[in-house]
């Protein structure tokens, strides 16, 4: 396993807290091996959901332990019960029975999840044999978001030449409301500052400052507007925030000084806001697959508790880096 400068840094982090990630995906071999990465240098205690004896004879042939890991069969588990009675009493008003809430727990994401809200465990990483909508539904179902009507969306980290950058939303909301993009840039400052970034945020777009003219750009010059404000309620006066940019005025100072001189973003850009999923996964893969960088995520964000995503191309040092990146995430809402 490759293990770069910055995922040495996350798991040294990770391991001064010690948190519990469930990870319910122990029919891929990545899985395994990033859970058995984690567990050897303590730096997260994970819970691999899946058949015991599957689990060790995979161990078995690496010639490793399971000495700090902890497999449960959701379907044996003695917490089934009572887990399908707390989703029960959740989604009862959406006409669920118990019997329905029983099947659901058979489900290893709904399972996972269940052990987050019980507190059972820190956080949950999925995604690696699923898509994103298998592991956001149960997450909204039964973590919910904190607050009501705001909505979820989600971040890359991703480092290049050493640098870390926030780049959202690149997975979930598919076209952004105005309001939605604001909800976005907030939020993914907020992601920023839980991993020790000061956030210069930058609102994405093909204009800059009114060089471009079009529905697109309305829209993130109102998203501005909207952040800002909420910006002040927070009384939050570390994050800075900008747009329209385009990404060379984002993130070149000679740009920047041309096309946005009076600008305390421009040139400066860490967090990376992008006006749809289109363009935000797009960037995210070509710089991972042409640049090199380091890309971990998508990580959700505006959840009650940390439960991530993977993409199903990640590398078992992708997945160790989103254990630890949750076990972190985990440890700033204690």
């Amino acid at each position: 396993m490759n293990e770069s400068a910055y995922l040495k840094q996350l798991l040294t982090l990770a391991a001064k807290q010690l948190k519990t990630v469930v990870l319910p995906e122990s029919e891929d071999n990545r899985v395994l091996e990033a859970a058995h990465y984690v567990a050897e240098i303590k730096a997260v205690k994970p819970v691999i959901l899946g058949n015991q004896n599957h689990v060790e004879e995979f161990y078995k042939a690496k010639g490793w332990s399971l000495d700090g890991i902890e497999v449960i069969q959701p379907e044996t588990s003695d917490k089934l019960t009572s887990y399908a009675q707390m989703f029960y009493e959740l989604r009862k008003d959406k006409g669920i029975t118990l019997d329905d809430a029983l099947k659901q727990m058979h489900n290893y994401n709904y399972f996972g999840t269940m052990m987050v809200k019980a507190g059972d465990a820190d956080g949950m990483v999925s995604g690696a044999n699923h898509s994103t909508a298998d592991t956001v539904r149960p997450a909204l179902q039964i973590i919910k978001s904190t607050q009501k009507g705001r909505s979820v969306s989600s971040a890359i980290l991703e480092v290049i030449n050493g640098k870390a950058y926030i780049l959202s939303d690149c997975a979930i909301i598919i076209n952004p409301t105005a309001n939605e993009l604001a909800d976005i840039a907030v939020d993914a400052a907020q992601t920023a500052l839980q991993f020790g970034i000061k956030p210069k945020v930058a609102l994405l777009s093909y204009s800059t400052k009114g060089s471009g003219k079009g529905e697109g750009v309305d829209k993130v010059t109102e998203a501005l507007s909207l952040a800002k404000k909420q910006l002040q309620q927070q009384e939050n006066s570390i994050i800075q925030i900008d747009g329209e940019l385009q990404a060379d005025a984002a993130l070149d100072a000679v740009v920047a000084a041309k096309k946005a001189p009076d600008s305390q973003v421009a040139g400066q850009a860490n967090v990376l806001i992008f006006p749809d999923i289109e363009a935000g996964n797009i960037a995210y893969k070509l710089l991972q697959r042409l640049a090199g960088a380091e890309a971990y995520g998508p990580i959700l964000q505006g959840l009650n508790a940390p439960i991530n995503d993977l993409s199903r191309g990640a590398l078992v040092e992708d997945i160790v880096g989103m254990i630890a990146i949750t076990a972190l995430q985990a440890a700033a809402k204690k």
